[in-house]
């Protein structure tokens, strides 16, 4: 992290603490550089600087923010991008003149401050014994409540990403869970209807053979009530008195007179026309019972995707509740934002501040509020 803590520099001579400054950070040396020169042109050119540093930053491959200048390679490739036509050893011998860079040094890379040097063609003695203001408590809470800000943010973009991750992905299960219950529930119709269809085309089938069957049943009972007389008298007539014999032996006789044909004719036939209807039924009632079987496993495929639509509309739910969540980091980020610039605020308002390192700092907390809602403060991006 950058240290913006108002500091004398390190040397016992001007040479020594402009190799001190560039050791430090493109942040605290761009800073630096400001805040010596805000008056004179720091002001008008700070948003072009700001500018140089994301590129020097965006350059810096190994070490981003964290670096403090960059090869001869990368540098050529800065001073392309910003249509500056002099080279890195035109850069180097130009601040040879000055006294900048030993005529003998033979440095390994280009710190941004030796390019700001060039490019507004400033004395590095005033730069390095520059005020950096005097108010080194000030600035170091308004270091922290950046730090805070930055925090938040991160906080609430986590969060952010995190909730819409989520909510897009319940949102297109729960889409596809509705789906997926219509469709079931649109076979289960469908099953139902077949076997309402099915069971339609049975029924006739199905009344005539338990007509039939009935009638069978009628003459069953018939000839079994006709036998179970018949061995009834067939014992009486062997057993008690001389007198109850004879009576059951006539009986018998009468019974037996009976012709039982037409009866097991009737039987016969009725077993014969049972079978034949039976036969007629088979297909009808088998599917009856294959669409029953279809409308069993159409109302289980139909209850199981209600669970599951029940399911995503609970996580859809818990989704709902993280963004809710990422809704109130984006408020508490918003509420410390705006604390960090009533700050600022107040301390431009001070004699003696470090003016470059206030609009430093200003200017990242702009950059923190793309990351804001419009609503609750935040600039478009494009805009920005």
């Amino acid at each position: 992290m950058a240290d913006n803590k108002p500091k004398v520099l390190p040397g016992a001579n001007d040479a020594a603490k402009l190799e001190a400054l560039t050791q430090k950070v493109y942040k605290d040396q761009v800073i630096w550089f400001l805040n010596a020169f805000w008056d004179d042109f720091g002001e008008k050119e700070a948003e072009n600087i700001w500018k140089f540093t994301l590129k020097y930053q965006d350059l810096d491959l190994e070490k981003k923010a964290e670096g403090n200048g960059l090869d001869e390679l990368n540098a050529h490739r800065f001073l392309e991008f910003f249509k500056e036509t002099l080279t890195v050893h035109e850069l180097r011998d130009r601040l040879r003149e000055t006294g900048a860079i030993a005529q003998t040094a033979k440095p390994k890379t280009v710190p941004i401050t030796h390019f700001l040097l060039f490019k507004y063609n400033t004395d590095f003695h005033t730069l390095v014994n520059a005020s950096q203001g005097d108010n080194a408590k000030e600035i170091a809470e308004a270091q922290r409540k950046l730090d805070e800000v930055s925090k938040a943010f991160e906080v609430s973009e986590a969060r952010a990403k995190e909730a819409s991750a989520a909510y897009r992905e319940a949102e297109s299960r729960e889409r596809e869970a509705v789906a997926s219950e219509k469709e079931a529930r649109d076979r289960e119709a469908d099953a139902k209807a077949r076997e309402a269809e099915a069971i339609e085309r049975e029924a006739p089938f199905k009344q005539a053979q338990q007509e039939l069957e009935a009638a069978l049943a009628e003459l069953k009972a018939q000839e079994d009530a006709y036998n179970s007389k018949k061995s009834e008298l067939q014992k009486k007539s062997e057993e008690g008195s001389v007198v109850q014999q004879n009576k059951a032996k006539n009986e018998l006789a009468q019974l037996l007179a009976e012709d039982p044909l037409p009866l097991r004719r009737a039987k016969i036939t009725q077993e014969a026309a049972t079978k034949k209807a039976e036969k007629a039924r088979a297909p009808f009632e088998a599917a009856t019972k294959t669409a029953e079987a279809a409308r069993r496993v159409a109302e289980e495929a139909a209850a199981e995707a209600s669970a599951s639509r029940h399911v995503a509309s609970e996580a859809k739910s818990a989704s709902e509740r993280a963004k809710e969540a990422a809704d109130a980091a984006v408020e508490e980020s918003r509420r410390r934002l705006q604390e960090a610039e009533d700050y600022l605020t107040e301390l431009n308002s001070r004699p003696g501040s470090a003016k470059g390192f206030l609009w430093w700092l200003e200017r990242e907390l702009q950059e923190k509020k793309k990351y804001l809602p419009e609503r609750k403060g935040g600039v478009r991006k494009a805009d920005a």
